[in-house]
């Protein structure tokens, strides 16, 4: 049963960190952790080694567990190597898809298309949340899922998803005017791969899945620069 509940507070924690809820470089402790859950320190332990192998946190010496942190060369290095498992498991993933899958896949599309545009909109108004933001975030990941289902490559997956968790929870995705077009992009190709999806191009699939990889980590880039450069001001 410990277990058990360990993976689900594992499942919680990972959620939260990949969503930019819980930021990089944050102190986990087991006491905190225990409290929030209402569990003993027995499945906290168990749920930060699992996250610990996942990469997601470090231990620190008389400290506690911090979120891991990568460095700017880490991160595109990080995106590099997704772009290719990810265009990988779509093409493996098309001869697989059938009108069930294409209309799952168009359902992901849909959602995370109207969350961007709810996104952009509330950034506008300068009104974005992290709870909508994470929302997003997961939408993101629940279309590349669908994929990934039906790639019926477990070592590949697991793969992919292992870089995946790698960068997305490196900074908070936040949305200004400089990065409402690639927001926007961004769910523009969500709709590309489906096209080359439903046309059973797996070549185009592929390459589209690529781009569209390639295309988040310049726009992660681009935040980083954002939030970096209060900092620098301040520092000069």
């Amino acid at each position: 049963m410990e277990s058990t509940k360990a993976d689900e507070i594992a499942y919680a924690i990972e959620e939260a960190i990949v969503s930019g809820e819980i930021e990089p470089g944050s102190i986990l402790r087991q006491e905190s952790l225990s409290e929030q859950y209402n569990v003993s320190r027995t499945p906290i332990r168990e749920a930060l080694r699992n996250l610990a192998a996942l990469g997601l946190v470090q231990f620190v010496p008389n400290r506690g567990v911090r979120v891991r942190t990568l460095s700017r060369e880490e991160l595109r290095e990080a995106f590099l190597v997704r772009a290719e498992l990810e265009s990988l498991a779509t093409a493996l993933a098309v001869p697989n898809f059938d009108q069930e899958g294409l209309a799952e896949l168009e359902a992901a599309e849909q959602r995370f298309g109207e969350l961007t545009e709810t996104l952009r909109a509330n950034a506008r108004e300068k009104s974005a949340s992290a709870g909508l933001i994470g929302e997003w975030v997961r939408a993101n990941h629940a279309f590349h899922d669908v994929i990934y289902a039906r790639a019926r490559s477990p070592y590949v997956v697991r793969l992919a998803k292992s870089a995946r968790r790698t960068f997305f929870g490196q900074t908070v995705w936040t949305v200004g005017s400089e990065l409402d077009e690639l927001y926007e992009k961004n769910a523009h190709q969500h709709s590309a791969i489906r096209g080359a999806i439903a046309a059973t191009s797996a070549e185009g699939a592929r390459e589209l899945a690529r781009e569209h990889v390639l295309a988040s980590g310049n726009l992660l880039e681009m935040i980083l620069d954002q939030v970096e450069r209060p900092s620098r001001t301040t520092a000069a």
